[in-house]
């Protein structure tokens, strides 16, 4: 994956975003894409030697359309300024009752990598399952979240999404239980891709996504 092409491809179309420049540079981008689903190939071999649930999975259907949904949006931008991926044990990517914790990354504009893994936004019915989960199996998610690797690598769980009331249904009583507030569950990390090496790139995702396993596991069990 040549990073600094995909970072300069990704940059001119955040300065360009439109349909006229994106068609007369797709030769670009249809290198770049090539090189990402080889990426997220090798990664998925990577991840299934520590997580046997992804073998098998299809990298061509865990890739984001760099197209992006502008119908309910007030961005009427046409394309997305990162290439992204999502893997998970059943191969979907959306939010859905059967879609589970994913292994997410992706690389913007700036050259910066975006890592997260568990469940975002979860629709109701599933985000319901996780805070029954909480209460019934306490001591296994604090177990989970005081893991030494997990920690060192991404800290706490993202609580960008948090309730300031327990959700409705659940005994108010639950006030000091911050965990079934969250609207999400998972952890993720930052960093720049400046001066990282493609191999270097592979190995750091694969190191990062195995240290997250404790908490994926957890979920898929729900």
């Amino acid at each position: 994956m040549h990073l600094r092409d995909l970072s300069q491809f990704l940059s001119e179309l955040a300065e360009n975003n439109n349909r006229p420049w994106f068609v007369m540079n797709k030769p670009r981008y249809d290198i770049l894409r090539i090189e990402f689903l080889e990426l997220v190939t090798r990664l998925i071999a990577n991840i299934s030697k520590f997580d046997p649930a992804i073998a098998g999975i299809d990298p061509k259907k865990a890739l984001f359309r760099i197209n992006r949904d502008v119908r309910f949006s007030h961005n009427k931008n046409p394309y997305k300024t990162h290439f992204s991926a999502a893997i998970s044990a059943n191969g979907l990517k959306k939010p859905s009752p059967a879609a589970g914790p994913m292994y997410y990354f992706h690389i913007n504009q700036q050259g910066q990598l975006l890592l997260a893994c568990g469940e975002y936004l979860p629709l109701p019915e599933r985000l319901l399952v996780i805070r029954q989960g909480v209460i019934k199996d306490g001591p296994g998610i604090h177990k989970v979240l005081e893991d030494k690797k997990l920690k060192a690598t991404f800290g706490e769980l993202n609580t960008e999404d948090t309730l300031i009331r327990p959700p409705k249904g659940f005994d108010p009583a639950l006030a000091d239980m911050p965990l079934i507030k969250l609207k999400s569950f998972l952890v993720q990390k930052e960093s720049s891709l400046a001066g990282v090496m493609p191999d270097e790139l592979e190995r750091d995702l694969a190191r990062d996504f195995k240290a997250s396993l404790p908490l994926m596991l957890w979920l898929r069990a729900l």
